[in-house]
């Protein structure tokens, strides 16, 4: 184990369940270093995961306290944990594309309403590949998957016009960050600024499955060969996926649990209105 995986993974759990060559480890990286340069302990942040690749392979590997809700729901439990913890205690959340904007995305857009305090990870790998690879609503247009094997049709919620992530800027999110794994130091530095931020922030990471979707969708595993075509479609100067900071509104808004307990107050003294 190196040092970062010493320091807040439970070695019992290390390397975890994440397939050869799978870009969520990287991901997971993204997230440590963040925290490390920061100077976050196990011991101040309660890290909580969805379901799909990125719960199985998250839970119970942080070496502090953490928390699962299945299908959509981490988000309302985080929102409760919120309320109840004291507010220097740190929330992450990991979840994958299904879970955030196609299952939960309600009750993520109620977060983002609210400015809940958390910093939500979305682990994009495109899809459902922790069910076998079918097609998500951000599986690239065209993209051969298990459900799709003519290609996917769908409109997506990253291109063509679309973007998931300014439906969450209109719904109050206050910072909204999107990079690949292979983005270097970026990501770290967005995830720092939504660790910083008193309210809800959001940071996508996108990166190749190379089980799944390498074997429908590009007729391979061979690692060099997915992730050459993850730069070519991805990386610096492609076209279709907005990076870097999306939208940086930090302490702009009431931090909802700050406001429930002054409404609280107020009320207490007969003066909630």
């Amino acid at each position: 184990m190196d040092r970062l995986a010493e320091k807040y993974f439970r070695p019992e759990k290390y390397p975890g369940t994440a397939c050869r060559g799978c870009g969520l480890r990287l991901a997971h990286r993204k997230v440590l270093e963040a925290a490390d340069e920061l100077g976050l302990e196990t011991e101040d942040v309660v890290w909580g995961t969805g379901i799909g690749c990125s719960g199985r392979q998250t839970f119970a590997t942080w070496k502090g306290d953490t928390f699962a809700g299945t299908h959509g729901q981490v988000y309302c439990l985080a929102t409760g944990l919120r309320l109840a913890l004291p507010p220097e205690k740190r929330i992450i959340i990991t979840a994958g594309d299904g879970d955030a904007f196609t299952i939960g995305f309600n009750h993520l857009l109620n977060a983002a309403r609210r400015n809940v305090d958390m910093t939500v990870i979305i682990c994009d790998n495109l899809g459902y590949q922790s069910t076998g690879g079918q097609y998500g609503l951000t599986t690239p247009g065209g993209a051969r998957t298990d459900s799709s094997p003519y290609g996917m049709w769908e409109p997506n919620w990253t291109e063509d016009g679309f973007d998931v992530l300014r439906i969450l800027k209109e719904a109050g999110a206050t910072f909204l960050a999107r990079h690949t794994v292979l983005d270097g130091q970026a990501p770290v530095e967005s995830i720092q600024k939504a660790l910083l931020n008193r309210g809800f922030s959001l940071v996508q990471l996108v990166y190749p499955c190379v089980t799944h979707f390498g074997v429908h969708s590009l007729g391979t595993r061979n690692l060099a060969e997915v992730y050459d075509w993850f730069r070519k479609r991805y990386g610096a100067g492609a076209d279709g996926l907005a990076t870097g900071i999306i939208h940086d509104a930090s302490g702009s808004r009431p931090e909802f649990g700050a406001r429930l307990r002054s409404y609280t107050e107020r009320a207490g003294k007969g003066d909630a209105a």
